[in-house]
């Protein structure tokens, strides 16, 4: 009795350790602090955002994306323009209103007559869609790369390396540019799948892309250790099927690396994809991000300067954030990690 019962005990107890590091794991990032803070402005910005069209309708009262030059707003009882006469040097031309701090233009037009706050909010669900579309995008093709390349080994790593490599010699923004530049224009054409230049999807295609590198060689390394590993040796000996192989026991174990990779490789999206909408190829009109803003605003710097400032600070406190969260998963699924780039 006491050896049948002796296979019964062991399995629980497999399963707590298999459990155990993950517990771990949020147990420490929950009792990180400056994680926490972080992650509380992500989700406090991305509430935000979701709620500029309630924000549009109820408080603005104003379509954010149509120019309004000639119309007009109460303030005080006073009918007052929204573009409004030049008063310095020959009193030419017009300037957006500022900042009224009430409902409508809360932080005032920019040079089309329309609500800088509305814009930002619905500049920012686009760049927290294309930023975090973008991250899964990266992830997915990273790991299938590294796992299959790291896995099989021999040609299949040997073309898939180059492949990488190739990529890997071009700086970040100068690929993204040339592959925003060459789509921009006529779009992309995949086979039967048409994808219009003014599509989000591009950019999310484009920046999901260039960032492969960095992701799949971690992982490809990784499983080459793996590879030599006990269980996966014993899995193989045994005749297992590669494809569960892969399943079951290399892929929980480069998961961690992924999900530690998420929140930075979302924030470095962001960043490229402010850059590409700043120079005008990246999210088109008359759709907005936070970097076509602070683009609309480089006119208004002198005059009305929280237009390109907010979405600037938007984009920095939501990269910001994505970093120290980065930080905390890291340090809470691998604590050796700090140690070791420390040294």
């Amino acid at each position: 009795m006491t050896e049948a019962a002796a296979p019964v005990a062991a399995g629980p107890a497999r399963m707590r350790v298999s459990r155990g590091p993950w517990a771990t794991a949020f147990r420490k990032l929950g009792q990180d602090r400056a994680a926490m803070a972080a992650l509380v402005m992500l989700a406090l910005i991305v509430a935000a955002c979701l709620m500029a069209p309630l924000y549009a309708a109820h408080v603005a009262r104003i379509d954010p994306f149509s120019s309004n030059l000639s119309g007009s707003i109460t303030l005080d009882g006073v009918d007052v323009p929204v573009m409004q006469a030049e008063t310095e040097g020959l009193g030419l031309g017009t300037t957006p209103i500022g900042p009224t701090w009430t409902g409508q233009y809360l932080f005032g037009a920019d040079g089309q007559g329309r609500d800088v706050m509305a814009r930002l909010l619905y500049g920012g669900q686009n760049s927290l869609l294309i930023a975090g579309a973008s991250m899964a995008i990266t992830l997915v093709l990273a790991a299938v790369v590294g796992i299959v390349a790291g896995f099989f080994g021999g040609w299949i790593d040997l073309v898939l390396s180059r492949l990488l490599d190739i990529l890997w010699a071009f700086p970040v923004f100068l690929l993204a540019i040339s592959l925003s530049v060459v789509t921009i224009s006529h779009g992309l054409v995949l086979g039967p799948v048409t994808i219009a230049s003014d599509s989000l999807l591009l950019p999310i295609l484009i920046i999901g892309l260039v960032y492969i590198p960095y992701v799949a060689r971690p992982i490809r390394g990784q499983v080459m250790q793996l590879k030599r590993s006990e269980f996966v040796l014993a899995a193989i000996g045994l005749g297992v099927p590669r494809p569960r192989i892969l399943l079951v026991d290399i892929l929980p174990n480069v998961a961690s690396t992924l999900i530690v990779f998420a929140p930075l490789t979302m924030a470095l999206n962001m960043i490229v994809e402010s850059a590409l909408s700043f120079l005008s190829i990246g999210v088109q009109s008359p759709q907005a991000s936070w970097g076509t803003i602070i683009e609309d605003g480089q006119g208004l710097l002198y005059t009305r300067p929280l237009v390109a400032i907010l979405p600037g600070i938007a984009v920095v406190l939501t990269v910001v954030a994505l970093n120290v969260f980065g930080d905390g998963v890291r340090d809470a699924l691998d604590p050796k990690a700090k140690l070791r780039m420390k040294g």
